[in-house]
């Protein structure tokens, strides 16, 4: 199946009880979270397969909200099944081929499927329920705007993320500007958008992207800590949620709109940008290895 036809199936009906591809879940019944650990085939990135599951994986979620009536799930997780890489953003591979073949319907559509996720993702599946990102390796591009889409994050001390978009020339496009500006300001979430740095999680916990700081290999053990304590305080922390809902601008036009001026960018790219793109296209494959 060629990427566009993947693309154009994300919407396909959820799977209600098959194991959903590329995904490991499960359900904690006594503190009512959905695990989800991204286990992703060859290179650690978003590709077209991993967003469709990642789309099955939400359509699951809301409808057995809606058959148990909102009563199921408290929390979701997303985490990694892979050692040291929580996600290493975009399909770099899809963008290296679409822009020398002129193919801007396949890298749009990439695109939007992309925030399409990560949309569902920001505004908790359209269910009463906390989003956790639990980031126990190096979240770059995509993986990093992913990890920020959550209600909290915990990641693992050493862990890196960043934006290394700006090393061929791009920018980060599918959510990084709808979240940073709001959490530190338009200037300075420019600079982190631009700068190509890597960050620790110490650095992003000084910053207050990261929520909570965790010893290596104890994410899990934090999650836990982190869900007894919202269960003492459930109400409190439900209504600051709901106020932060209904206080949210128009997320998804914004992200749609950046993503028209991230694909026409893309296409602006030079031969250098894209040597340098299939150099990074060969670091992910080394990783996978």
């Amino acid at each position: 199946m060629n990427q566009l036809a993947l693309l154009n199936g994300i919407d396909a009906e959820p799977m209600a009880t098959s194991p959903i591809p590329l995904l490991k879940t499960h359900y904690d019944e006594k503190y009512r979270v959905s695990w989800c650990y991204m286990q992703p085939e060859g290179r650690p990135c978003f590709t077209p397969e991993l967003l469709k599951s990642l789309m099955s994986y939400v359509r699951k979620l809301q409808l057995e909200s809606v058959q148990h009536e909102g009563q199921k799930f408290d929390y979701m997780v997303l985490a990694s099944s892979v050692k040291q890489v929580f996600n290493l953003g975009g399909d770099l591979d899809l963008f290296f081929r679409s822009v020398t073949n002129g193919d801007r319907e396949t890298l749009h559509g990439y695109a939007m499927a992309c925030i399409d996720v990560l949309y569902e993702y920001m505004v908790h599946f359209s269910i009463d329920l906390t989003t956790i990102s639990l980031v126990q390796g190096d979240a770059l591009g995509g993986g990093f705007e992913t990890a920020l889409g959550a209600h909290v994050i915990i990641a693992e001390k050493g862990v890196k993320m960043g934006f290394p978009e700006s090393l061929f020339n791009l920018f980060p496009g599918m959510g990084a500007w709808t979240i940073l500006s709001r959490k530190l300001g338009a200037n300075a979430a420019e600079r982190m958008m631009l700068d190509g740095s890597l960050h620790s999680a110490e650095e992003l916990h000084e910053m207050g992207l990261v929520d909570i700081l965790a010893e290596p290999g104890e994410g899990e053990t934090e999650v836990y800590k982190l869900i007894k304590k919202r269960n003492r305080q459930a109400n409190s922390f439900r209504s600051l949620r709901q106020i932060r809902d209904r206080c949210s601008d128009d997320y998804y036009q914004e992200m749609k709109d950046v993503v028209e001026i991230w694909v026409d960018a893309a296409f602006e790219l030079d031969s250098r940008d894209l040597r340098m793109m299939e150099r990074l296209v060969k670091r992910q494959n080394q990783i996978s290895a």
